[in-house]
C-alpha cells in the first residue's frame, strides 16, 4: 500500500536536486573574472554611487511597486480554486466571485487614479 504523498516527496526531490545541482554547476562551469563592478551591491533602477556605511536610502516606489504586486497577485491565487471548482459551486460561488473581482477592479483603477502604476 503506496502513501498518496509519494509523488509529492518525488516531485520535491527533483525540485530540490535540480535547483542544488544548477547551484553547483553554476559555480564550477562559470566564469571566475570578478572586479568591482560585480561585487557591488545592485539595485534595480538605482544608479549604484558611493553610499553610507550600512546602505542608503532606498526609493519608496520600490515598496509600493512591490504592495501593489502583492495585491493584485493575491487575487490570482482566490482565482484559481474558484475555477477549478466553479461546476460544483453553483450560481452564489460566482456571485461572490463577481464582487470580489469588482471590488479588486475599484482598487485597481483608484491605484491608477491616483498614479501608482507610472514609474517616473
Amino acid at each position: 500500500m503506496t502513501s498518496p504523498y509519494l509523488p509529492l516527496v518525488f516531485l520535491v526531490l527533483i525540485g530540490g536536486g535540480f535547483a542544488l545541482f544548477s547551484v553547483v554547476m553554476a559555480g564550477i562551469a562559470g566564469p571566475k573574472r570578478y572586479n568591482r563592478a560585480k561585487l557591488d551591491a545592485y539595485e534595480c533602477g538605482i544608479e549604484p554611487t558611493p553610499q553610507a556605511r550600512g546602505g542608503g536610502r532606498v526609493p519608496i516606489k520600490y515598496y509600493l511597486t512591490a504592495m501593489l504586486f502583492i495585491i493584485f497577485d493575491v487575487e490570482s491565487v482566490f482565482l484559481y480554486p474558484f475555477a477549478v471548482a466553479f461546476n460544483q459551486l453553483g450560481l452564489f460561488a460566482l456571485v461572490e466571485m463577481v464582487l470580489f473581482i469588482v471590488t479588486v477592479f475599484v482598487a485597481y483603477s483608484y491605484v491608477w487614479r491616483r498614479g501608482g502604476l507610472e514609474w517616473d
